[in-house]
């Protein structure tokens, strides 16, 4: 037998040897440089509205001018009519952001009410079935009521100044804060329930600890869905309460007789702002909420 023969078989019999220890000085290979997107959330919940909007425009300035006859064009004046005449006229600017101040003042408060008197009813109905059979009917009758027609009603009622026109805001968005917070409180687990009940906790610790946390997320979509109601409910009220500070509703009708569209179109613009506005700072606290709770990790 020869001399590497007898090595080999010395190596099978000794079982797999120890395997190299690799030089310590040695470095991991380095990974490919990548550049990296600068803000907390993703490139495409920026760029995708973006690109939209840029459409948008486009369609919009088309329209105006090669589709639109001249004497017509009044109908849908072009962007840039728009911004030179609605944003960039100092005196229109001033008497527009003048009146929608108003009317955010007067959203905000009734979109605070609104979420107050929401989760107030909703925790009530969901401590007790006779709570939620006695008052959740009329939570549904008040969102079918036809706005327009109790709006004169209130007017006669309350007067027609700031009061009036908070009244109209929280009836138009309350009902989503109670219905989903509601749902919210009712769709814990029954096992979550078991476990407070074995630790002997109270209907108060239940609902602070276990309920209210874990109807946070549906109570803060509701809040999403009053805050742009909040904004039409205002602007409604003030379209026809003709008294006090005037609002962004009372110029839109001002610019509708005057068949002034560029300022026209401006306060629908910026209205429509507001309330995207209130939107994404809802949407921002969903979001905190949700990773909180160990969702939307890729937010």
């Amino acid at each position: 037998m020869t001399a590497a023969a007898i090595n080999n078989a010395i190596a099978a019999s000794e079982g797999p040897g120890v395997p190299e220890v690799s030089d310590s000085t040695a470095r991991p290979p380095r990974t490919p440089w990548k550049p990296r997107w600068p803000f907390a959330i993703a490139p495409i919940r920026v760029f995708a509205p973006a690109l939209v909007f840029l459409l948008v425009m486009a369609a919009w300035t088309i329209a105006s001018h090669f589709l639109i006859p001249q004497e017509s064009r009044f109908l849908l004046p072009p962007p840039e009519s728009v911004i030179s005449k609605g944003l960039l006229d100092a005196a229109t600017r001033t008497e527009i952001l003048s009146a929608l101040g108003a009317t955010v003042q007067i959203a905000l408060v009734g979109l605070t009410i609104a979420i107050i008197a929401g989760v107030a009813f909703a925790v009530i109905m969901s401590q007790a079935r006779w709570a939620e059979y006695s008052l959740y009917p009329y939570a549904v009758i008040l969102q079918t009521i036809p706005v327009l027609a109790v709006v004169p009603l209130f007017g006669f009622w309350f007067g027609y100044e700031f009061g009036s026109r908070v009244i109209v805001c929280v009836m138009v968005s309350l009902f989503p804060v109670i219905t989903n917070t509601l749902f919210g409180l009712k769709s814990v687990q029954a096992s979550e329930h078991d476990l407070f009940t074995l630790h002997g906790a109270n209907r108060w610790q239940r609902l602070v600890k276990l309920q209210l946390p874990a109807a946070l997320p549906a109570m803060i979509s509701g809040f999403k869905i009053s805050a742009g109601m909040a904004v039409i409910g205002s602007i409604v009220a003030d379209f026809f309460f003709r008294q006090g500070e005037p609002g962004i509703g009372r110029m839109i009708d001002v610019y509708r007789q005057r068949l002034a569209t560029e300022e026209l179109l401006t306060a629908l613009l910026l209205s429509s702002l507001v309330g995207l506005i209130l939107f994404w700072i809802f949407d921002f606290l969903a979001g905190r909420v949700d990773r909180a709770h160990g969702k939307r990790a890729d937010r």
